[in-house]
């Protein structure tokens, strides 16, 4: 049976700070003065980083004075984003205790730490009162997550009356299982991934009315045919968090990304939703 433990263990192998430093000062920035901008490449660890976190942005009805959720925080480049280009207070929850950590210390050297805060916890049980939170969003988490009702129940839970919801995540595509490892799992014992429909019909049996449901497939693969010519030019690409997180299993996981995304075994999609 999958433990949260083990879920935990695939995203922390210790010193993340330690490389996360290493690498912006090989950018040229100083570790102690970094900005969003600076961080963007390694602290938006979801599919497409920063061009993913935009797209969620357009579809958020966020501004100053909401509190918004982040369910599956990482180390906090998403809901330091928000927090900045809303003006909105924003808490993040994660079960990776040292994602925890460095998100409140990046969160700190950038002087957020009034708008933006990070708690260590469980999505099927968060440590929120019921109707906390005017907004939630999570990216790229749902796929460890294999009880999907109890997730979704539990984030309207924390929601106010009319709180919306905004999910960024990888489903199931038409064609056979992705291979194995990829950046949320290390096999398929730790993989529950949904078909579309299935994502649509579990929000709406949980609670939920569903505004728009789209696929993002043909975007990731345009990202990622930019993201390989710039590596075969010399050049950095845009999205470095994979390796920044999965150091020497990354490639191997971009490479199954790739193929799954090519060969439609995966298929990304953006879903906007409001409690009922």
């Amino acid at each position: 049976m999958t433990t949260d433990r083990e879920i935990a263990a695939h995203y922390t192998r210790g010193n993340l700070l330690v490389r996360l430093n290493a690498a912006l000062l090989e950018d040229g920035v100083d570790p102690a003065e970094p900005t969003v901008e600076t961080l963007a490449p390694y602290d938006q660890f979801h599919g497409r980083g920063l061009e993913a976190t935009l797209e969620m942005a357009a579809l958020m009805p966020a501004g100053p004075g909401i509190h918004v959720l982040d369910i599956g925080s990482g180390i906090g480049g998403p809901a330091r984003y928000f927090a900045d280009r809303f003006g909105c207070k924003v808490t993040g929850i994660d079960l990776t205790s040292e994602f925890c950590d460095v998100a409140a210390h990046l969160t700190r050297l950038l002087g957020m730490e009034d708008q933006v805060e990070f708690k260590l916890g469980d999505a099927l049980a968060m440590p929120f009162a019921d109707e906390s939170f005017d907004g939630a969003y999570s990216m790229n988490v749902s796929m460890n997550i294999a009880d999907k009702s109890a997730f979704y129940k539990e984030i309207r839970r924390v929601l106010k009356p009319g709180g919306w919801l905004v999910l960024s995540e990888i489903a199931k595509g038409e064609g056979a299982e992705p291979d194995y490892p990829t950046p949320w799992a290390a096999s398929a014992q730790t993989s529950f991934l949904s078909a579309p429909e299935e994502t649509r019909r579990g929000l709406t049996e949980a609670g939920f009315e569903v505004l728009r449901l789209q696929s993002t497939l043909e975007q990731a693969r345009a990202f990622g045919a930019r993201s390989r010519a710039m590596a075969e030019r010399g050049e950095k690409p845009p999205f470095r968090a994979i390796m920044l997180i999965h150091e020497e299993m990354a490639k191997q996981m971009m490479a199954n990304m790739s193929r799954s995304l090519s060969e439609a075994r995966i298929n990304p999609i953006e879903v906007l939703s409001r409690k009922r």
